[in-house]
């Protein structure tokens, strides 16, 4: 409407052809003859706006305000640019290189796959204030019988029908993966961008699932709880980096760059057995452990815990401060709500680990249900 608003008068502006004397006043014909004029610019130009704005996607003039570092939080300091450059998305997916992924698949010895996604469902935990529904759409064994080529209680000969689902909810729930776009520190994403700069009406226009590449990694599985001697971890207990040590030199395996770095500390155990407990709190690492990690250049880690981190905290005044550094500042991805259970049930350590996920534009997580493959 701006644009049509300026080329009127733009129009207005310029001169108009000579008029021809009619019986009405010349300075009325010159008006009409330039509101025609402005007529047929404005349409022109929001015809030309219209097609700029859908070979782009939105017409959004792009905003970058990187430069402007006001506003931060008290005490912190500019974290970027990210060590994978100022204009990186995928953070430490980096690290995935291709002699990396070739290595991982050489762990692959009996080729027996376990799944580490959980089931979806309407009754499963979830954060407050998240939720996920699903109806069955059984609309097409109606609408193929009004067919003109309907036949018995189908469409054609065969009687095709089927049934489609609709879901309503977020993707923030179950066994998902974050997008580095998830987190803020008040309003600044991984690599220093403002949420002036990045959200849309739609979604992210950085750093949404689209842009997460398939996960082919060696994974390792740190179970604590077994080093511990324990069923699980009690809540808000705090994994160390002595406790990672300990863990993995009693699996008598290392971490090492490019590496998926999965915990086991069996409050995954709760999940659909004692929901309420399940989110009351949780253990997981420490923010010292998630330097160690990140300093190894691991490219991700995960949990079978609905977050990253210990809760109650490390600091009651800076809640989730683990993912927070872990997407904000370090462009570490994490997975959450892993069943490791089988895993660990099995005494599996290393195994070649393999995701793909849904590239829904603009989501700041998705689905996920990886495979160990071993």
């Amino acid at each position: 409407m701006l644009s049509l608003f300026m080329a009127m008068r733009l129009a207005l502006a310029m001169p108009t052809t000579r008029p021809v004397a009619f019986s009405i006043g010349r300075s009325r014909l010159t008006f009409a003859m330039a509101f025609v004029g402005a007529l047929i610019v404005a349409v022109a130009v929001a015809v030309a706006v219209a097609e700029a704005s859908a070979e782009d996607g939105s017409g959004v003039i792009p905003s970058d305000s990187r430069a402007d570092v006001s506003g931060l939080p008290e005490g912190v300091a500019p974290w970027w640019p990210s060590r994978y450059g100022a204009d990186d998305q995928i953070g430490s997916l980096n690290e995935l290189t291709p002699e990396r992924v070739a290595a991982a698949t050489r762990l692959v010895r009996t080729g027996e796959r376990v799944s580490l996604g959980r089931i979806i469902d309407e009754d499963i935990p979830v954060f407050p204030g998240r939720y996920w529904h699903q109806t069955v759409d059984l609309s097409p064994h109606v609408t193929n019988l009004r067919r003109s080529d309907a036949h018995g209680k189908g469409w054609g000969k065969a009687e095709i029908n089927w049934i489609t689902e609709i879901q309503v909810g977020t993707f923030q729930v179950g066994t998902q993966l974050d997008s580095i776009g998830h987190i803020q520190i008040g309003d600044r994403f991984y690599n220093g961008w403002q949420v002036k700069d990045v959200v849309e009406s739609w979604g992210l226009n950085r750093f949404g699932t689209e842009t997460i590449p398939p996960i082919v990694a060696r994974g390792v599985l740190v179970d604590v709880a077994a080093a511990k001697g324990l069923e699980r971890l009690a809540p808000g207990s705090v994994i160390t980096i002595a406790d990672v040590e300990a863990a993995l030199a009693r699996e008598q395996i290392a971490v090492g760059a490019g590496d998926v770095v999965l915990f086991h500390t069996g409050w995954g155990g709760l999940w659909g057995n004692d929901n309420a407990l399940f989110l009351s709190g949780e253990p997981g690492p420490g923010l010292d452990l998630i330097a160690w990690l990140y300093e190894r250049r691991v490219a991700a880690v995960g949990a079978d815990t609905w977050s990253i981190g210990p809760v109650p905290g490390e600091d009651p005044e800076r809640p989730f401060l683990v993912p927070q550094t872990m997407y904000v500042k370090m462009g570490l991805f994490g997975f959450e709500n892993l069943a490791t259970e089988e895993l660990a049930k099995r005494g599996v350590y290393e195994f070649l680990f393999v995701n793909t996920q849904a590239r829904t534009r603009g989501s700041t997580a998705a689905f996920v249900a990886p495979a160990a493959v071993f």
